[in-house]
């Protein structure tokens, strides 16, 4: 198949003029006006639409009310289902901090979506451990009686049943053996300090240990003042650390979200850290990791009111950043290739590349999704 005369964005993120030639579920050949035989589908793209990668979304718990820490095939085929209507091609089910034996039969669940793909649904590209190592006072919505100190046996055990799939895994490196845990773990994938007390000091000292990610920012960590940098100023200045953004307009404020794209550039990446409300009726409490999660005016909280995930997605956060006055090809980039590279996809996913899975999205003038080819 070919799409022919086709605005996308190039490897470069550049927005171009071509066609993209599909063989197979893969990138063919990108270029102008490329050979065709009369065999070939061909389907015109010319007009005001714009091709770009499928999204790649490394944080979410869930979604259309399945939930990754429900441990079934079922839930995480409702979510890739869901998630392929918005773009999402590639995800990351997120589990939550939770009894072992509920991250087991996640993880276990995850293994076999990776092992026999679903067809008409996101593709399952690892996961992504939130809990349990994280400090309970910056706990955020994660459930207190479940959360333990870094912990590289037990982590190591979950990643063995798992068969080696766990792409991240979140840590407070300033309790006792997150250090030690973290020049372990990056060996295995990448880690992310989150929901952490640390100050600027200890998260550079974690960063040295093997942090290379940072989840959520801003959000469950010691901000940025002018006498104490914290997390978010000691990711700012180290080019080693990729911050995770929401950007769903709630969680960090849209001149803040400008600031933190012209400071990160491509170490910002888009993530929903959507849980099951999303795409459901507002009102109604959901389970988030044990606790009950409210919806209203697309804002999810606790009881008390704190922030519990979001009832987003990465085609909607794309959107709003344009708005917010983020450059349309680096709001993509930021929700494709730099989620790739974080857990090591890139050769894979995340752009329009000759050799790369054929995962496309297309957008008509006002970026609403026309199609999407995976």
């Amino acid at each position: 198949m070919l799409l022919i005369h086709a605005n996308y964005l190039d490897e470069d993120f550049q927005l171009v003029q071509g066609d993209i030639e599909i063989q197979e579920g893969r990138i063919l050949r990108v270029g102008k006006d490329l050979p065709r035989g009369e065999e070939d589908l061909a389907v015109d793209c010319e007009g005001s639409y714009t091709i770009v990668p499928g999204f790649v979304d490394v944080h979410i718990h869930g979604c259309g009310g399945a939930d990754t820490c429900d441990g079934t095939r079922e839930a995480l085929e409702a979510m890739a289902r869901f998630l392929l209507q918005r773009g999402v091609t590639s995800f990351c089910p997120t589990t939550m901090t939770t009894g072992r034996e509920t991250i087991e039969r996640a993880l276990l669940a995850a293994k076999d979506m990776m092992d026999h793909p679903m067809e008409d649904g996101a593709r399952v590209v690892g996961v992504n451990m939130e809990g349990p190592f994280i400090a309970k006072e910056k706990k955020g919505a994660q459930k207190e009686e479940d959360i333990l100190s870094p912990d590289f046996e037990l982590f190591r055990h979950f990643y063995d049943l798992s068969g080696g799939i766990v792409r991240l895994v979140d840590i407070a490196p300033e309790q006792p053996g997150g250090y030690a845990f973290a020049e372990k773990a990056s060996q295995l994938c990448t880690v992310s300090i989150a929901h952490t007390t640390a100050g600027y000091e200890q998260a550079k000292r974690a960063f040295d240990s093997g942090v290379t990610h940072a989840t959520h920012l801003f959000n469950a960590m010691n901000g940025l003042s002018h006498r104490a940098p914290g997390v978010v100023g000691a990711v700012f200045e180290d080019s080693r650390v990729r911050g995770e953004l929401i950007c769903d307009g709630f969680h960090i404020h849209p001149a803040v979200l400008r600031t933190a794209f012209r400071v990160l550039g491509d170490r910002a990446l888009v993530v929903s850290d959507s849980m099951r409300a999303n795409g459901m009726p507002e009102g109604e409490p959901f389970d988030l990791g044990g606790q009950m999660v409210t919806v209203h005016e697309g804002k999810a909280t606790l009881a008390d009111g704190t922030l519990a995930g979001s009832v987003s997605n990465l085609h909607q956060e794309v959107k709003n950043l344009v708005s917010f006055g983020i450059p349309f090809a680096q709001a993509v980039k930021a929700a494709t290739l730099i989620p790739a590279q974080a857990i090591g996809m890139e050769e894979e996913i995340g752009s329009i590349v000759p050799g790369k899975r054929a995962d496309l999205v297309v957008l008509d003038e006002h970026l609403n999704i026309a199609a999407v080819y995976h």
